[in-house]
């Protein structure tokens, strides 16, 4: 998922106005695709980061020396009230395990009319950087269960979880990626990993229906060089106090 966050990266911080002489929170960083842009603009001393996995926090601070990447759930930011101008999560809201809850922590730690900005692949829509994959999958089991009904992977549902979480002025928007691949074998091998829900899916699979899979997918495919676009929904919201009960 490195490669398909990447070009997202620039468009979320634009959506949220990252520039100049602000601190910013990175919230889900992983090993840092958003962290690394956001850096780039205000400098590794004015952005903080937080992931769950120990795993991603080592390798997000040997990427980033100067930026402060702590181990923590967006449900329980390590930062106090106002800390931050913007607080941004790029592909972390439908993993989070109360969304509402997360946001609403990462409005508490941005000061009145700070910006909160998130995007979320658009699986409900078919159009995550998985959708060939999962398209594949339901038409072997129609019973398999996909990344669809994941918090803010459909139309308009990201924006109204910022609303949920008291943001202001939340405004919608798409971002979208394109990804190179050498042939089907390169797009094929990371599902081996077990890695995601699509990893856990093919894992979990009898090796006849694994077999199954990975040959509907090669037909959907084509054999030589290929490009894939997805699109992400994102939306942004501006902190107010009273939320706080100010």
């Amino acid at each position: 998922m490195g490669r398909w966050s990447q070009p997202l990266a620039s468009q979320l911080a634009d959506l949220a106005d990252v520039h100049g002489d602000v601190r910013v929170l990175d919230v889900g960083c992983g090993p840092g695709a958003l962290t690394s842009e956001l850096a780039a603009r205000v400098g590794a001393g004015a952005v903080a980061a937080v992931d769950p996995s120990a795993s991603f926090v080592e390798a997000a601070r040997a990427r980033h020396p100067g930026v402060d990447i702590h181990q923590a759930a967006a449900e329980q930011l390590p930062f106090g009230d106002d800390v931050f101008d913007r607080a941004l999560a790029q592909l972390v809201v439908h993993f989070m395990s109360d969304p509402v809850a997360g946001l609403t922590e990462m409005a508490r730690v941005t000061r009145p009319g700070g910006i909160v900005a998130a995007c979320v692949w658009d699986y409900a829509g078919d159009r995550g950087p998985l959708g060939p994959f999962w398209r594949a999958a339901r038409h072997l089991d129609p019973a398999v269960q996909d990344e669809s009904h994941l918090a803010g992977t459909s139309e308009g549902h990201l924006a109204e979880l910022l609303e949920a979480a008291g943001l202001r002025d939340v405004q919608r928007a798409a971002l979208s990626s394109r990804r190179d691949y050498d042939g089907f074998e390169a797009w094929w091998e990371p599902f081996l990993r077990g890695v995601g829900p699509a990893g856990g899916y093919v894992a979990g699979l009898v090796a006849s229906a694994r077999a199954d899979l990975r040959e509907h997918c090669r037909t959907m495919l084509p054999a030589g060089p290929f490009t894939l676009t997805a699109v992400a929904w994102a939306a942004r919201g501006v902190v107010q106090g009273v939320a706080r009960g100010r």
